[in-house]
């Protein structure tokens, strides 16, 4: 399985980004899609995922700001991030596990990352 994560970029406090994750190779249907985020000098930490049912899984500090989405038919997975605000400045990662969301970086497979930047 090959992720393949785009759509990173500088933005404003308060801008918005979409980040997408296309799915390569994958060969079974009970899986979870996710983002994680890396910031300088941090640990990677989890953003969001759903699961293969749909059920979505938040961090936190998402509140109501970023939502995860699925395009089946493409084998994609996006990530619309609205109110961005500094401290979302990091390299964001799709991930893939079989079976279910966990919250730790158990991951199976992930994509290489795209760095989002958000000045103040």
């Amino acid at each position: 399985v090959q992720l393949q994560a785009s759509g990173g970029g500088l933005v404003q406090t308060g801008g918005s980004l979409r980040l997408s994750c296309a799915i390569s190779g994958r060969t079974f249907d009970l899986y979870a899609i996710g983002w994680f985020r890396q910031a300088p000098g941090k640990e990677r930490e989890f953003v969001t995922a759903i699961n293969y049912n749909g059920a979505i899984f938040n961090a936190e500090f998402v509140k109501s700001r970023f939502t995860i989405s699925t395009d089946n038919a493409k084998d994609e997975a996006h990530l619309q991030m609205n109110s961005l605000q500094p401290e979302d400045t990091a390299v964001y990662y799709c991930a893939l596990r079989r079976g279910v969301v966990v919250r730790n970086p158990n991951w199976d497979f992930w994509g290489q990352g795209t760095l989002v930047t958000v000045s103040s």
